[in-house]
């Protein structure tokens, strides 16, 4: 049976593209390409969701972005992490890894006396 699919978090979507631009300088497409392929296609990633993210984490100062030529030959925007970036994913990294922590303690909790 195939695993179901999940939604994308409310919150998380910035520290995603965060990651997936850590990398390498991706356009959008790539983004949503790795993030499919990272979560082997669980993740329900709307594509109209994205883009507002880039918007958003550009006016943040948290990448950048070029034109350049994508693989297909066709213009597109390259986004790429910036060191004030590269700082706030380090920061989400540790704020999720403490959140998921929490959660899984209050999860495995006994039942109150």
């Amino acid at each position: 049976m195939a695993p179901s699919r999940v939604d994308i978090l409310q919150g998380t979507l910035d520290m995603l593209v965060l990651k997936a631009v850590s990398f390498t300088p991706m356009h959008g497409y790539n983004i949503l390409a790795w993030l499919r392929q990272a979560t082997n296609g669980e993740l329900l990633l709307e594509d109209a969701a994205l883009y507002p993210a880039l918007h958003r984490l550009e006016a943040r100062h948290l990448i950048d972005s070029e034109w350049g030529t994508s693989e297909n030959n066709r213009r597109a925007r390259y986004y790429r992490l910036t060191t004030a970036g590269r700082k706030a994913l380090r920061t989400e990294r540790e704020n999720w890894g403490r959140y998921v922590a929490l959660v899984a303690r209050i999860m495995d909790a006994p039942q109150p006396a």
